[in-house]
């Protein structure tokens, strides 16, 4: 059948396409972190250095991502996001014949620098470009895989490495994304180039620098990157190593641990992005600075409820933290991209994101490490939650100055073309 990409209906299904891809995305990274005691204990390593290989894998990440947004501007978007995630699929297979820590860190480091770093960038400009009118709607949903990917990964990465070994974990998960990729080569189409906003200024070929030269120099995208970078370290270090914690400090399993740590906080940021992504169309759009006003809520929420994980010691009070965090910081992820792109010209789109997310990821990057070291020197991890608690306070103030001062000004001068 003979795929009409101008048709009204292809865009959903674009939006289908982008989902799955991303909730294997995410799926191939939570993997490791769910299996990582059962990695430690089988090479003889340290909580320091296992939070250390975690931190050279975001690096790699962070390093690679403006490749992947300068190929995404440059190239067929189609073709980029079908190839990243045929590439980080095979070498997630691989990454189950590591048998030494040099092997696991090649392997892992091609999966996510040498593939998922150029999905990112060429993902979400696809789907900017299907869903105009439907941005924030579309992006919220595509949001979602993120959510549904973690608690899948997190639940069958443990189950199979509880009865399998943690070895299988990396051969099924990568399995999966060799056969999606391979169904993207058949069904995804680039948006036709007439029907791009602002033709004459995509004609030009945008260098690798250019989305940084623009993010730093737009006082809005500049905020939201310095947030998003906040927020990525807080999200890094949480789902590193919250698995094992409740693997140390409550006795569980894998599967449990790795199920318990995401369904609670992922359940609930499912329903948050949905509940965010409608009031931003709805509210948004009248007045653009409220998206960040409720990143800036989003923040502060998820504050509250990661300085009480650091003081719960029952099950349920914990989950109910959890849930109550993934709630709130939700409110953050569904304004990511629409944000970014009111105030980005359409041109840079694949660049800019690229910019926000080196900064955000080489920021992260250093959690892991820095929390393994806490733990390492404190004997628990809940010393570190109200350390996570305030890196958000400090960034939700910054996204409610800034909201005020400066997103309706870069609104418009995006708008009038002045970028």
């Amino acid at each position: 059948m003979k795929i009409n990409p101008k048709g009204s209906y292809y865009k959903w299904e674009v939006l289908l396409l982008l989902w799955m891809a991303y909730l294997l995305n995410q799926a191939d990274r939570q993997v490791f972190n769910t299996v990582l005691p059962a990695i430690r204990d089988s090479l003889n390593l340290t909580d320091t250095s296992v939070g250390l290989i975690a931190t050279i894998f975001s690096l790699f990440y962070a390093l690679m991502v403006p490749i992947g947004g300068w190929a995404g501007d440059r190239f067929s978007r189609k073709w980029v996001t079908t190839i990243s995630i045929l590439f980080w699929s095979f070498a997630t297979m691989f990454t189950g014949l590591a048998s030494t820590v040099f092997m696991l860190i090649l392997m892992r480091s091609i999966a996510t620098g040498g593939g998922e770093a150029f999905f990112g960038p060429a993902n979400y400009s696809l789907l900017g470009q299907y869903h105009t009118d439907t941005r924030a709607r579309a992006m919220s949903i595509h949001q979602t895989a993120y959510y549904v990917g973690v608690i899948l990964a997190g639940w069958l990465a443990g189950l199979i490495a509880d009865h399998f070994g943690w070895k299988y974990s990396f051969f099924i998960f990568g399995s999966v994304g060799v056969v999606w990729g391979v169904i993207m080569i058949f069904r995804l189409k680039d948006m036709p180039k007439d029907d791009f906003a602002a033709q004459p200024a995509l004609e030009a070929k945008p260098g690798i620098l250019d989305g940084f030269k623009t993010v730093f120099s737009t006082p809005t995208a500049l905020a939201l990157t310095l947030g998003f970078s906040g927020f990525i370290f807080v999200i890094t270090g949480y789902m590193t190593w919250v698995p094992a914690f409740l693997q140390e400090e409550f006795g569980q399993t894998q599967e449990m641990a790795g199920f318990h740590s995401m369904f609670w906080t992922y359940l609930a940021a499912f329903i948050g992005v949905l509940i965010a992504g409608w009031v931003s169309d709805k509210i948004g759009a009248k007045n653009h600075k409220f998206r960040m006003i409720i990143q800036g809520i989003g923040l502060l929420g998820g504050s509250v409820f990661l300085i009480f994980m650091g003081k719960s010691t029952t099950l349920w009070i914990l989950y109910f933290c959890f849930a109550g965090w993934g709630l709130f910081r939700a409110f953050f992820d569904a304004q990511t991209y629409t944000i970014l792109y009111d105030v980005t010209p359409p041109r840079l789109h694949a660049s800019c994101s690229s910019a926000m997310i080196t900064t955000g990821f080489a920021v992260g990057a250093l959690a892991p490490v820095i929390l393994g070291a806490m733990k390492q020197n404190l004997g628990s991890l809940k010393e570190t939650f109200p350390v996570l608690g305030i890196v958000w306070i400090v960034c939700s103030v910054m996204m409610f100055v800034i909201s005020y001062t400066s997103y309706q000004k870069d609104y418009n001068k995006n708008k009038n073309g002045q970028n």
